[in-house]
């Protein structure tokens, strides 16, 4: 079988939705500010790498394959989440999206800490 056919195994499940969040996050700050609603008072360029550059390093990572991707990923979501419920609340116009930019924060941090979680609240067999 081929790299490209086999399963994801379980494990890993989490981290590739991770990356995927992590790649999402960072194409919803570019399409935010370039092209969806561009901002009246700065240059559009400016503020698209002021709101895409929380999650450049954990892109950079995990374009290279590291697990640290998962540290940094979380913690830039944690601007994308306030960003997104801030936005949302502020404009209608760009709650569809302000909502969507939260919603990706939040599987991010979920699916980055999911594999440490199981093994927090998991029950311990024979003790």
């Amino acid at each position: 079988m081929s790299d490209a056919s086999r399963p994801v195994p379980a494990s890993d499940l989490p981290h590739a939705i991770a990356r995927a969040c992590i790649a999402l996050l960072f194409a919803l700050a570019l399409c935010w500010q370039l092209v969806w609603f561009p901002p009246e008072r700065v240059p559009a360029w400016l503020a698209a790498t002021l709101h895409a550059a929380p999650m450049l390093p954990a892109l950079a990572l995990s374009l290279s394959g590291r697990r640290s991707a998962m540290f940094w990923g979380g913690l830039g979501a944690l601007f994308s989440f306030s960003h997104g419920v801030s936005e949302a609340w502020a404009d209608p116009q760009v709650r569809p999206a302000a909502l969507a930019e939260a919603a990706l924060a939040s599987a991010l941090v979920v699916s980055a800490s999911w594999n440490g979680l199981r093994q927090r609240f998991t029950r311990r067999r024979g003790v």
